[in-house]
């Protein structure tokens, strides 16, 4: 089926509320990165408008919860049902500037997965090469500013490794050394993590457990899947959501159909 169909299957399904028969018990979590018009249309990018499309989108037809609420229905074995949580990675300055307000005006929960050495400074990672002018990160003052107003922060590494090839003790300073960063400027309790580049093979069963021992909930990927209440709270999966997808009703179908 061609986008453009399953963009108007999807309306059809959503518009008349006929997915709330056909939705399966698994919830959803869903990963952006950057949300800017510069980007916009490329692997790692949604604009702004668009991306409060998908808010609006995920506002009507999902329970949308905190990272930190679903885990909690995991460890009840609760149904997750039409659940889905919104989160970021990496730690992009229009997180803050385009998506947040956004997520506040319509009260919806959020996590933001940040590389704590990343903030604050000049780090061109090599995805950004070549892009002008430069995409900046947030400043400590924002990620407080977030966390202030009620929003989770995850751990996302030090300087975003490959989880499956670094290993041992360059891994630990990865991992925990991040976290105790976080939490040093933040004040809280940081408890969630994301692997960085998130695809199945860039984290290693070592390194899981590492996470595990380092005190997080949990670890999320990013290479697609809903998740159940039985998942294993440290191989959670997530949708990215990209230029795959062209409209929200087109990722509602996608997500019906377990195609996601």
């Amino acid at each position: 089926m061609s986008k453009p169909l399953k963009n108007l299957a999807g309306r059809l399904l959503f518009g008349m509320g006929l997915h709330r028969a056909v939705h399966g018990q698994n919830g959803l979590i869903v990963a952006f990165h950057r949300v800017n018009d510069q980007t916009r249309g490329d692997a790692l990018s949604v604009g702004v408008e668009e991306f409060e499309a998908f808010c609006r989108f995920f506002e009507r037809n999902y329970h949308v919860v905190s990272l930190g609420t679903l885990l909690d229905r995991m460890e009840r074995g609760q149904s997750l049902r039409r659940h889905l949580v919104i989160t970021f990675d990496d730690g992009y300055r229009d997180n803050f500037e385009h998506a947040a307000p956004v997520l506040r005006r319509l009260g919806l929960p959020a996590t933001f997965f940040v590389v704590s050495r990343f903030i604050e400074s000049e780090e061109v990672p090599h995805w950004d090469v070549g892009i002008e002018p430069r995409l900046p990160w947030m400043s400590w003052e924002q990620v407080q500013e977030l966390a202030e107003q009620g929003f989770e922060i995850g751990g996302h590494t030090r300087t975003h490794v490959d989880l499956g090839k670094v290993t041992g003790e360059a891994a630990k300073q990865e991992i925990l050394g991040g976290r105790r960063e976080l939490e040093a400027r933040l004040g809280r309790a940081v408890d969630l993590f994301a692997h960085p580049y998130g695809r199945e093979s860039a984290m290693t069963e070592a390194n899981r457990q590492l996470i595990a021992e380092s005190g997080f909930r949990c670890n999320v990927s990013c290479h697609g899947g809903s998740v159940s209440p039985t998942s294993d709270a440290y191989s959670l999966r997530r949708v990215p959501i990209n230029d795959w997808f062209q409209t929200p009703y087109q990722f509602g179908l996608e997500a019906l159909l377990e195609r996601v």
